[in-house]
């Protein structure tokens, strides 16, 4: 699937991984001050290996739909924002989440997916979609989100700088 034009939302690469459930949970953050809508990307790809078969019963597309929706379960407590749009792309995740950001406000991935291996600062996907996006990446690590973010979405609190309720300027 070819990606929309949306210079309103925030790309989230989601593979069911913790981190990406942590990007989710950025994007659900950092939506409401951007403006943004969230716009969760799975994708999905044939395996080819020689001496083996699919199984015919397996369905990727059906999986990745089921991966995002899962995800986005997890990241939001069941009650994902309004605007959230759960898309699968057939594809490497480097090259998708790469296209998707020709579009985008902004794409947030995980630095390590579910082929990650331990100890790598960067996986290989969040390393490609850093180099080559042509919008600003956030590559999550860690899996909590800033103290700032703790409170409602949109109303950042005012420890480390932050602000709350609408802003105004005095003389």
């Amino acid at each position: 699937m070819a990606p929309t034009h949306d210079p309103e939302a925030i790309v989230v690469g989601v593979d069911g991984s913790t981190q990406s459930i942590t990007a989710l949970r950025w994007a659900g953050a950092l939506a409401p001050l951007l403006r943004a809508r969230i716009r969760a990307v799975t994708c999905w790809q044939f395996q080819i290996t020689v001496g083996t078969f699919t199984p015919v019963l397996w369905n990727p597309e059906e999986e990745a739909q089921d991966v995002c929706a899962a995800a986005v379960a997890e990241a939001f407590d069941g009650a994902a924002p309004a605007g959230l749009e759960m898309v699968t792309s057939q594809g490497p995740p480097a090259k998708v989440l790469v296209d998707e950001s020709r579009t985008a406000q902004m794409v947030i991935v995980g630095s390590r997916g579910r082929g990650g291996f331990e100890g790598l600062l960067l996986g290989s996907v969040s390393a490609a979609v850093a180099e080559h996006a042509t919008c600003p990446v956030l590559v999550v690590h860690g899996t909590d989100l800033p103290a700032a973010f703790s409170v409602a979405p949109g109303q950042l609190s005012t420890e480390r700088g932050g602000q709350t309720g609408s802003s105004h300027v005095t003389s």
